[in-house]
C-alpha cells in the first residue's frame, strides 16, 4: 500500500483544513488508516484512526470534537477535517495504514506498516 497525504497549508487560527490520504492497492478496505502529527522538537503523536472495514473511528482525547476522520472506500481515500485550529496544531501530519493492527495498538505509530510522506499544517495566530 502506498499513501499520499495532501491538503496541508497555512491557515489562520480558528480556521479549518481538510487533509486527504489517498492510497493505492487493492486491500484498502481492510486497512486501518490513521493520522499522526509531529511538531518541531516533539514526538509523533496520534491524532485519529478509522477502520475502513467497519468505519469505526478513534481519536486522541484532546482533539475529539474538533477533528473528524472519515473514509471513502470507492476512492481509497481517508480525510481528516480539522476545525477551530490553533497554533498548537502546527505540525507535519502523516497518514499511516496497517491491515492487522489491534485495538490496543491503534494509537502507537510504530505498529503501522505503511506511511505517507507527510503534509505541513501551519496555523498562524
Amino acid at each position: 500500500v502506498q499513501l499520499q497525504a495532501s491538503g496541508g497549508g497555512l491557515v489562520q487560527a480558528g480556521g479549518s483544513l481538510r487533509l486527504s490520504c489517498a492510497a493505492s492497492g487493492r486491500t484498502f478496505s481492510r486497512q486501518t488508516v490513521a493520522w499522526f502529527r509531529q511538531a518541531p522538537g516533539k514526538e509523533r503523536e496520534f491524532v485519529a484512526a478509522i477502520r475502513m472495514s467497519g468505519r469505526h473511528t478513534y481519536y486522541a482525547d484532546s482533539l475529539k470534537g474538533r477533528f473528524t476522520i472519515s473514509g471513502d472506500n470507492a476512492k481509497s481515500t481517508v480525510y481528516l477535517l480539522m476545525n477551530s485550529l490553533t497554533p498548537e496544531d502546527t505540525a507535519v501530519y502523516y497518514c499511516a495504514a496497517d491491515p492487522s493492527i489491534i485495538l490496543s495498538s491503534i494509537r502507537m505509530s510504530h505498529q503501522y506498516e505503511y506511511w505517507g510522506q507527510g503534509t505541513q499544517v501551519t496555523v498562524s495566530s
